[in-house]
């Protein structure tokens, strides 16, 4: 395992690079053990396209990229964070990818954050929860889907919001 005080930052970049392909790419093969892969995973290169999204990925301070994360407009008030991922021997990456996408959402005047995460993928859920996230009725396209959790979080209000 390795140390998370290695990590220099997160930061938004570009989705189309390298890094960020091979990262979205190991975790579609990490999402495929817990099921079959459906394009909802993911997302739209056009849902990064507003002022009001990002994606970002976390590097160590030599520039290694060890983990990424998507924020995609839902609704005027309401951001959804996609494609949360980091890598295994990377504990504590996921939690400031979060909080730095929630940091980003709350800048840019979101009121609630959503996630999904399979109901399989109990590491998932219980991260989740363990950063705030209530259980919510299914949204959007994962209404139908019976395996798939839905959260959401109350975000601060910034002043003058």
């Amino acid at each position: 395992m390795k140390d998370i005080s290695t990590i220099a930052v997160v930061r938004r970049e570009n989705a189309c690079t390298l890094d960020a392909r091979v990262l979205l790419d190991e975790m579609s093969a990490t999402l495929a053990l817990y099921c079959a892969p459906t394009p909802s995973s993911l997302f739209d290169a056009e849902d990064l396209c507003t002022v009001r999204s990002a994606f970002v990925v976390a590097r160590t301070t030599d520039g290694f990229a060890i983990g990424c994360g998507a924020l995609c407009r839902f609704s005027f008030e309401v951001a959804e964070f996609r494609c949360l991922y980091r890598r295994p021997e990377w504990p504590g990456t996921g939690a400031a990818i979060l909080q730095f996408l929630e940091a980003i959402a709350i800048g840019a005047g979101y009121r609630r954050a959503i996630l999904q995460a399979r109901e399989a993928n109990r590491r998932a859920i219980a991260f989740c929860r363990r950063h705030g996230y209530e259980r919510a009725e299914p949204f959007a396209d994962c209404a139908g889907a019976s395996d798939v959790r839905c959260f959401v979080k109350a975000l601060p209000l910034v002043a003058g919001q």
